[in-house]
């Protein structure tokens, strides 16, 4: 499409020397993917900012104008073009497919490097002792959140509160401990307590009392619900325990 042929729009965001907003960029890219010839107007200051407010009777920006009609902004844009908006309230099971697609592929590579074999038994230890430790660091960044929402149904945070500020700790070392092979007298009974107490407690929340609550496996600002990815990140520290101690004890041969 010729450039004179293309349709028009206009969009007002704020370009400041101290502030460039993310969203106007991303109004900006959207018209012009769709095909638009945009006449971007700057608000460069505040005050310049407020009385396009005032006077468009609006609250934020940017604000896109499609043939002299307003449309909005970037998730009005989205909405126009029919494009999805996501529901920051909605429940949604990405965090955690990112997260363990992420420490399957590094356990892979790792396999690759060390054995020159993608898929070996060390493989599939790495992977669970990497997911281990990535979801120890979610929880870390924001401890406080983490415990106020495991409160709402682990069984022991709710007899001891400490166990919720301590838990992600608990993981972490397990998960870094599982990672070196190395003190799995200490990495695989921590791993098996608390992932024992983590399964008992999720098939009481979920399965036995039937509340729909979310997760904090994630971290304190997850959207995950409380299932079967809770329950699934428990049997794993479980079964990593288990797998560990027969090890430890020769009743697994090491992989060579």
């Amino acid at each position: 499409m010729s450039r004179e042929a293309r349709p028009r729009a206009r969009l007002y965001r704020m370009v400041m020397p101290g502030h460039l907003c993310p969203y106007g960029l991303k109004a900006k890219y959207l018209l012009e993917r769709k095909g638009y010839e945009v006449d971007d107007h700057w608000l460069t200051t505040r005050a310049e900012t407020d009385r396009f407010q005032a006077e468009h009777g609006v609250d934020t920006t940017p604000q896109a104008f499609i043939e002299g009609r307003r449309v909005g902004g970037y998730e009005d844009l989205r909405r126009h073009f029919g494009l999805h908006v996501q529901d920051p309230d909605a429940t949604s099971y990405r965090p955690v497919a990112a997260l363990f697609a992420m420490t399957a592929l590094m356990a892979l590579a790792l396999g690759h490097a060390v054995f020159d074999a993608a898929l070996t038994v060390r493989t599939a230890e790495w992977f669970v002792a990497l997911s281990m430790c990535t979801l120890a660091l979610l929880k870390l960044q924001d401890v406080e959140s983490f415990s106020s929402m495991f409160l709402n149904y682990d069984l022991l945070a709710r007899r001891w509160v400490p166990y919720a500020w301590l838990y992600p700790y608990g993981e972490g070392l397990a998960g870094v401990l599982m990672l070196a092979g190395a003190g799995l007298w200490l990495a695989a009974p921590v791993a098996l307590f608390i992932g024992s107490v983590g399964t008992v407690s999720v098939i009481k929340a979920v399965y036995v009392d039937r509340r729909e609550i979310r997760c904090a496996c994630v971290g304190g600002g997850s959207r995950v619900p409380l299932g079967f990815v809770s329950l699934t990140e428990n049997l794993m520290m479980v079964a990593m325990a288990v797998w560990m101690l027969l090890k430890g004890s020769g009743m697994v041969a090491p992989e060579p």
